[in-house]
């Protein structure tokens, strides 16, 4: 499912709407202050990364993997990631592996999408899904970017709402091409 965080869009020839305004203020305040702060993460084992420097890829996808994703070739995983404009990842500091992994692609001015939102399923529930996107989110605000989307499995929507995500906002809806196979 699409899911989309209107940031700032401001409908032609008028002000936003008072859902567009509810939607965008949390978006920013979700992105001004972080649920946790840098330094507690650090105190409990837990580095941010903003670059694939020193990322395992056969780490991560093994993380792919353990969430429910399908396993990828990882030369095309570099090259996505050669190819991505934001990504921010977690490494758990006694394994030195990646536990929490996020990643942003788009036209680095006007629209994002979001790929890849993964916490190891060891880690889960103690906040590091949230502290990723978070910052996800905050650095992508920074540059400007006023259209983040994001693709979503029903089963964890209720993640992504409390983050100023929306379905379907406004009527709107994405579309994915899918080639059919021709039958012989």
């Amino acid at each position: 499912m699409l899911l989309r965080c209107p940031i700032s869009f401001t409908p032609p020839l008028g002000k936003p709407t008072p859902a567009q305004q509810r939607h965008a203020a949390t978006a920013v305040s979700a992105a001004s202050v972080f649920s946790i702060s840098d330094e507690s993460l650090s105190s409990r084992g837990f580095t941010f990364h903003r670059t694939i420097e020193n990322l395992n890829l056969d780490s991560l996808n093994t993380v792919f993997a353990a969430v429910g994703f399908p396993r990828r070739d990882v030369e095309k995983i570099r090259v996505a990631l050669e190819h991505t404009d934001a990504v921010l990842w977690v490494e758990y500091d006694k394994t030195r592996k990646p536990v929490a992994f996020a990643r942003a692609t788009g036209d680095g001015v006007f629209n994002a999408i979001i790929w890849d939102v993964v916490v190891d399923p060891s880690f889960q529930g103690i906040g590091l899904g949230k502290a990723v996107m978070e910052r996800l989110i905050s650095e992508l605000v920074e540059k400007g970017i006023s259209n983040i989307a994001l693709y979503s499995e029903p089963r964890v929507l209720g993640f992504y709402r409390p983050l100023g995500f929306v379905a379907d906002p406004d009527g709107i809806r994405g579309m994915v091409y899918s080639r059919k196979s021709k039958k012989i």
